[in-house]
């Protein structure tokens, strides 16, 4: 660029003029120069500036990783880290530095797993008969002028049909238990003790159905409690998607006043769902559709 002929003063632009229009230094254009003359092979190797470290990044790496495998606990940041190193093995290190190895290698605490072996969910929640397995989960609408209200939904695990629900202001372990018995008392015509024994009830991990009252109810009625395992939702996965669905069909895009009006909109939809909504698991039959089926052939 420098050696170019300027078109209007029809000379050379010049080394000097070049450098500071791209205000770029004169002392590192003629270092580069003269660098380039030197053969490759006789080039000095460019190294990194400032003091010398005692400790390479692979070292320290190494260190760092022997650190966290002697270390009790789990879940400690790259500022524990680091001074466990100084007080420990006398190595001085900067936070930054520790800080980037352990980044780049995803050693942080949001990359280490846990300790133990994780309980997967390898298996199916679907039934191949009905009163096998009930799903039961509560959830919470947003009204106007009485807050968040809780609907509680109990959900047949072999056609997905909706057994009980129940729409209240107050959440507790009480109102849990009423969607159970709605569908036994629809389904099984008593609230008596033992009248749903063989029926298991699966349920995540929340305060309602972890109390003593909620899981004494459910065996007086012979139900064996299932719990989801943490922080897996798929292994409620029946009771977790016919809340969805309803969300999504009834609850969201409408303003509701209070849990009289959630009221009517989900008595509207169970309705309508349990009489119209299709599954492929069914061979697209509705659920009410499914429990004919099987009641008709045992009915003759």
């Amino acid at each position: 660029m420098s050696a170019a002929i300027s078109p209007a003063a029809g000379r050379p632009y010049g080394v000097e003029r070049v450098c500071r229009v791209f205000e770029y230094p004169r002392s590192s254009y003629y270092n580069r120069q003269a660098v380039e003359r030197i053969p490759e092979a006789e080039r000095p190797v460019l190294l990194k500036r400032g003091p010398k470290t005692p400790l390479s990044d692979e070292e320290l790496l190494v260190e760092i990783r022997d650190d966290l495998e002697a270390s009790p606990f789990q879940g400690e940041g790259h500022r524990k880290v680091r001074a466990r190193l100084k007080v420990l093995k006398g190595i001085r290190v900067s936070n930054k530095r520790v800080l980037r190895l352990m980044r780049e290698n995803r050693l942080l605490s949001p990359y280490r797993g846990r300790i133990g072996q994780p309980l997967e969910h390898d298996g199916t929640i679907v039934t191949d008969a009905p009163n096998v397995m009930w799903g039961t989960d509560g959830t919470r609408i947003l009204t106007l002028d009485e807050g968040w209200v809780w609907l509680f939904a109990a959900v047949e695990h072999w056609n997905a049909e909706c057994v009980g629900w129940h729409v209240i202001k107050d959440g507790s372990r009480y109102q849990a238990l009423q969607p159970i018995a709605m569908g036994l008392q629809e389904l099984f015509g008593s609230l008596g003790p033992d009248v749903a024994r063989g029926l298991a009830l699966r349920m995540d991990h929340g305060t309602q159905y972890l109390s003593d009252h909620f899981l004494n109810q459910i065996r007086y009625w012979g139900i064996t409690p299932s719990f989801a395992f943490v922080e897996q939702p798929q292994t409620n996965g029946v009771a977790e998607r016919f809340n969805r669905t309803l969300k999504e069909q009834a609850i969201y895009g409408r303003v509701f006043r209070n849990a009289d009006e959630v009221r009517l909109a989900v008595a509207d939809f169970v309705t309508r769902y349990n009489s119209h909504w299709r599954l492929e698991k069914l061979g697209y039959l509705t659920p009410a559709e499914a429990r004919a089926a099987l009641i008709q052939p045992l009915a003759a």
